[in-house]
């Protein structure tokens, strides 16, 4: 059975793996999913539609599941799938999808720093750090391995490169490429995530293609479809390459420049 604080609400119809701990007034409704290993502090709220894994940390305050913040959403069954070991801090918020998608989606091994939010109808990776206050709007994309410094704001829609680094205080509104460091307002590029790729097992000469082909993009003077046609005709056409070519190819919002 699992342990849960005598002041906590649990609907019966959760579904609550045998070793899950529960903490103080807690509130998990009906159409909850919640698997093997995870802790769940204080005051935390789990709304209908969470499909939560296993060996997750959720600190107190939490709203996981919430209804999106979105005026046409009018309480259809929706759903919220969060993998494994993802920890979750104090006052995270992270909504379920709206009808239009049906499902949002969170990797594993992601964390979730202070009062940051994750909206409705997101599609995110796993390995993410998502610094104190993030602000991820509906509709947002987030690959693989990308990290996001505290206060930074992401528009809808936007989607996020894996790999990735935007500094502190940044303003997203178009999509940002992977492998790169960005920050600003407007975001701006400002070289390669060098240290974040070493850190996880790019050699230096993929991370030299790489810098060749973001030359042509960012410091070239050529526009980004001039940029496109050198990059597949001078460069190595390496995974990570063709990964900016089909990230580039697949933007709907143009790229931060």
């Amino acid at each position: 059975m699992p342990e849960i604080h005598s002041t906590s609400v649990v609907d019966p119809k959760a579904e609550i793996a045998s070793d899950v701990v529960i903490g103080p007034f807690t509130v998990i409704e009906y159409d909850v999913v919640i698997g093997e290993g995870t802790k769940i502090y204080n005051n935390v709220t789990i709304n209908k539609g969470a499909r939560i894994g296993k060996n997750n940390t959720i600190y107190p305050g939490s709203v996981i599941s919430a209804p999106p913040q979105d005026l046409k959403y009018a309480d259809e069954p929706t759903e919220i799938y969060i993998g494994d070991r993802n920890v979750i801090r104090e006052s995270v918020t992270i909504s379920r999808a709206t009808a239009e998608v049906g499902k949002s989606f969170i990797g594993d091994n992601c964390l979730f720093m202070a009062y940051s939010h994750a909206g409705h109808d997101c599609l995110i990776g796993s390995n993410c750090i998502f610094a104190n206050s993030v602000a991820i709007a509906g509709h947002v994309e987030i690959e693989n391995n990308v990290r996001l410094g505290g206060l930074v704001g992401i528009h809808q829609f936007v989607k996020i490169g894996a790999y990735s680094m935007i500094g502190a205080h940044s303003m997203v509104v178009k999509d940002v490429l992977p492998y790169g460091l960005f920050s600003g307002n407007p975001l701006e590029y400002e070289g390669m995530n060098i240290i974040g790729l070493r850190r996880s097992g790019f050699t230096d000469d993929i991370i030299e293609t790489i810098k060749k082909a973001y030359k042509l993009i960012y410091k070239s003077g050529l526009n980004v479809s001039q940029a496109v046609e050198k990059i597949k005709s001078e460069i190595n056409q390496t995974e990570e390459i063709k990964h900016i070519l089909q990230f580039i190819e697949k933007s709907t919002r143009g790229i931060s420049k």
